[in-house]
């Protein structure tokens, strides 16, 4: 069968999300400049970042496919935590969630007939995490590639007292708005 839409992501979390609701799709990652603007609230960087990517990928493309991106932020105490630059940055954020409630901005932007965009918005709160957990979570290569330095689907699991919102949004693309975006351009997840 043919595919639906374009994932504008490498993110293999996000293309399993996506077969998770049985959405065909090819991969088109785009490389943009995913820096915060300066005092850009995370609402509006992970809105524009998600924007910018739809945008670069509907433009190298040279078919009719609707296109979907997607930008996720871990933010404690309004500020993004991106991903570890290296092993004490990865124990500095773990060490700032720990035992607390932090937010995860999840946008979705979708590029077809029009543009639409959606955010979802969770809270997580993480138990106290001890420094040799930290630590020998650090060695696992988990945190390495993930924004905040968890992954809620993985081993971070453990560390997660609870959840507020939406589990999909939180690992990096909120089915629920998805597939409400995915609707809006004629795309049905259930006939």
């Amino acid at each position: 069968m043919s595919p639906q839409i374009v994932l504008a992501s490498a993110s293999p979390r996000r293309s399993e999300l996506l077969k998770q609701i049985g959405i065909r799709h090819l991969v088109k990652a785009v490389d943009i400049d995913e820096s915060p603007w300066p005092h850009e609230s995370p609402l509006a960087y992970v809105e524009r970042v998600a924007n910018e990517k739809s945008a670069a990928c509907r433009a190298l493309l040279q078919n009719e496919l609707p296109v979907l991106a997607a930008d996720t932020s871990v933010v404690c105490d309004g500020n993004i935590l991106g991903k570890p630059e290296n092993k004490q940055h990865a124990i500095d954020m773990l060490n700032q969630l720990s035992g607390r409630t932090h937010q995860v901005y999840s946008a979705v932007s979708l590029r077809g007939d029009h543009h639409w965009q959606a955010v979802s918005v969770s809270e997580v709160t993480f138990r106290h995490l001890r420094d040799d957990e930290i630590l020998a979570y650090w060695q696992t290569g988990e945190p390495l590639d993930k924004a905040g330095a968890y992954a809620i689907q993985g081993l971070a699991s453990i560390f997660i007292e609870s959840i507020t919102g939406s589990f999909s949004g939180v690992m990096g693309l909120p089915l629920f708005e998805t597939a409400q975006l995915l609707a809006k351009q004629g795309i049905k997840i259930i006939a």
